[in-house]
């Protein structure tokens, strides 16, 4: 297979699909026009990974909080996720919105190069992950202001096409789960649509440790496994949508896919 554009056609019944992650040339029925399926014919030397590990994930952590009372508990829920997704393989770069000032507007807002330094490196990395994880306490119902305000700094085309997991957390026994729900609509929105498993930590201050282990109170000394057990549930949906998103990015560009969104960080996208 060859990456040379062919002519369209309508008479040409061969459609292009996947096999064991190699493009295979396949008798179609129906007659289309090839000049849309030329996007899809690629080298025959491209490979693809099906491998989870050795995701570029970024971790968008939504507490601002160095002291109590209550008793802070963003820190040790982030490092508990961070060295969870480590441990499976992936490269963590955590977005901690203590690092930001006051932002006065949206990064595509400002004309290109122009934006606050701190707002382009952090579109950097939101650029060239392969998945988002968001950590966030629950306030009134919602997602925390601190999460909110990195996210809305930034439109859609920055995050689109990749997937995210939610994670909250609480000192109650609810364990953030409202404020979970509430941030779907958000990530959905910007385009990195949630997977549908979600990670609910309640009453953390009794599960967690500061430094990040999980707390053992009983004899069988099982809380990390089960709590590991746990967390793949979503992290195992994540990778499985990380890897195929990448994989199918290297095969066609989604932007010119879907004309809705844009790969300038001016556009916003709203529908």
């Amino acid at each position: 297979v060859t990456s040379a554009e062919p002519q369209a056609t309508k008479s040409t019944p061969i459609i292009l699909l996947f096999i064991n992650n190699k493009p295979t040339i396949m008798m179609k029925k129906r007659p289309f026009v090839l000049s849309r399926l030329s996007k899809l014919i690629i080298s025959s030397s491209c490979s693809f990974s099906s491998v989870a590990s050795g995701l570029n994930i970024a971790l968008i952590t939504g507490s601002t909080r160095t002291s109590g009372p209550p008793t802070v508990l963003g820190p040790r829920v982030n490092t508990f996720i961070q060295t969870t997704l480590e441990e499976r393989g992936h490269t963590i770069t955590h977005i901690d919105p203590k690092e930001f000032t006051l932002l006065q507007k949206p990064a595509f807002a400002y004309a290109h190069g122009k934006a606050p330094q701190e707002l382009q490196e952090c579109q950097s990395i939101l650029q060239q992950a392969d998945a988002y994880v968001c950590v966030t306490p629950e306030y009134n119902h919602s997602p925390s202001p601190a999460l909110m305000n990195v996210l809305n700094h930034f439109g859609s085309s920055t995050f689109s096409f990749k997937p995210s997991a939610i994670v909250t957390y609480s000192a109650g026994q609810w364990g953030g789960t409202r404020a979970g729900v509430a941030l779907r609509t958000t990530l959905s929105e910007l385009g990195a649509l949630p997977v549908s498993a979600m990670i609910h930590i309640p009453k953390a201050q009794e599960v967690i440790n500061r430094d990040g282990s999980i707390v053992v109170t009983s004899e069988a000394n099982d809380e990390e496994e089960r709590w590991q057990k746990y967390c793949s549930r979503t992290f195992s949906q994540l990778e499985w949508w990380a890897v195929a998103a990448r994989n199918h990015r290297e095969v066609v560009d989604p932007f010119d896919e879907s004309p809705v969104f844009g790969k300038a960080p001016s556009q916003r996208n709203a529908p």
